[in-house]
């Protein structure tokens, strides 16, 4: 059926070339438009800022192939020789597989995140509307939206932190099991530090407290957060109704130590701080990791559990690739059922025909039979054309793909079907 794809990646471009092969949502009808009009039947045109891949179906996927090339290189006034080098392809199987793989997040720059699958369904959406799919590609992305779910819920694929801010939560669980009616103070505006702390007033704490030497830059982030911002210089008397501690300073020394954390413990009757130090130079003591109730993680550490998480993903995405293969093989046997029913029935009709001839040659020269011994005549030959039918159709529908192709070309030969039967009784009659 012609389906292939032609794509370039983080794996296999630099970013300075994905910005230019890129289309925004506004440009990608358009473009679904003009490959149609090189007879590329049903294409979808997916792009992200990792990925530019199209999608096609066409009768002949090697000109397809070549017509894809030619427009992105055009489109995007890049010579083809550029960007050639960075382009991989797929056909077949290869290219059903690489779809289903990358709607799992199989190829995603970080193995088992989620925002693949949505961008998928979008550019699906797209071409959709833009009446740039059918049969073929509609069914094809139904099954990869079907194989991502079956990816997620069978495998832990997606289960586990990797990265720093959505590790931090995980501990932060660990030690609280309910976020909730948990007090977050951030100490420093850093980017890292913000967006964990987001992730953890996304997971249940509800009270945010900002502090930050410019206090403005405090005020204006404790508003995002429906937070309270402190003054620098005063932060060290909130700690006492704080329970998660996020700082990143960029302060070229300790900002609390020993001394300090210890007599806040004791003030909040050893209940549990947590605390995460992302600043590099760190900004909290190590040795108050030493009190009781109190737990301290810095940068490395936090990236040692990323770390042992993205390695359980890798062996999650193993798993994850078993169930890829299987449902390329069930869409295999789908296609391949498209590819021979054209023929099927064009055999039936055939067989049908020479039975209804020899029936009209025959029965007229039976003087004297009965209705029902006609019906039996008529029975007895449908019969036979079923017995005769029975092997070829049972290897057509059973058949590897290359069986199927040589069987399918031997049956048009011996039957000579080329064209319809009412086309060769018009034949006959000339």
């Amino acid at each position: 059926m012609g389906i292939f794809l032609v794509g370039l990646s983080h794996k296999t471009a630099p970013v300075e070339l994905r910005e230019k092969i890129s289309f925004s949502e506004e440009a990608i009808p358009e473009g679904l438009d003009k490959l149609r009009a090189q007879s590329i039947r049903e294409n979808i045109i997916l792009s992200t800022c990792n990925r530019v891949e199209i999608l096609g179906q066409c009768e002949n996927s090697g000109k397809g192939i070549d017509v894809v090339k030619n427009f992105l290189a055009t489109e995007h006034s890049v010579p083809l020789t550029d960007l050639e080098p960075h382009l991989y392809i797929r056909e077949g199987d290869e290219a059903i597989r690489h779809i289903f793989r990358v709607a799992s997040s199989l190829d995603s720059m970080m193995v088992g995140e989620p925002q693949i699958l949505g961008q998928f369904k979008n550019a699906f959406t797209i071409a959709s509307e833009a009446k740039a799919t059918g049969i073929i590609l509609n069914r094809l992305m139904h099954k990869a939206f079907s194989v991502a779910k079956r990816v997620k819920t069978e495998t832990g694929i997606a289960r586990s932190a990797v990265s720093i801010s959505y590790a931090a939560v995980e501990l932060a669980k660990k030690i609280f099991d309910d976020l909730t009616d948990k007090t977050v103070m951030l100490i420093g505006a850093g980017e890292m530090c913000e967006l964990a702390a987001r992730h953890l007033m996304q997971n249940g704490a509800r009270k945010m407290l900002v502090t930050n030497r410019t206090y403005s830059r405090a005020v204006e982030l404790a508003q995002e957060f429906n937070g309270s911002a402190i003054r620098f210089e005063n932060f060290s008397e909130s700690l006492i109704r704080t329970d998660i501690i996020i700082s990143s300073t960029g302060a070229p020394h300790y900002i609390l130590h020993h001394h300090d954390v210890k007599e806040v413990i004791h003030q909040r009757r050893n209940k549990p701080i947590f605390m995460i130090d992302i600043a590099v130079p760190r900004d909290l003591d190590p040795e108050i990791n030493k009190i009781d109730n109190v737990y301290l993680y810095d940068i490395d550490n936090l990236q040692a559990v990323v770390d042992t998480n993205i390695e359980e993903r890798l062996k999650e995405a193993e798993k994850a690739d078993g169930i890829v293969v299987q449902e390329v093989r069930t869409f295999g046997r789908w296609l391949s059922s498209l590819e021979v029913t054209p023929m099927i029935v064009l055999l039936r009709e055939r067989m049908e025909q020479i039975r209804q001839e020899e029936l009209n040659r025959t029965l007229p020269r039976l003087n004297g039979i009965s209705e029902k011994e006609k019906k039996a005549i008529e029975s007895m030959s449908t019969a036979i054309i079923n017995k005769v039918l029975h092997g070829p159709l049972k290897a057509l529908k059973s058949g590897n793909p290359e069986e199927k192709e040589t069987l399918m070309e031997v049956l048009r030969e011996i039957f000579r079907l080329e064209g319809s039967p009412e086309k060769d009784r018009n034949e006959k009659k000339r």
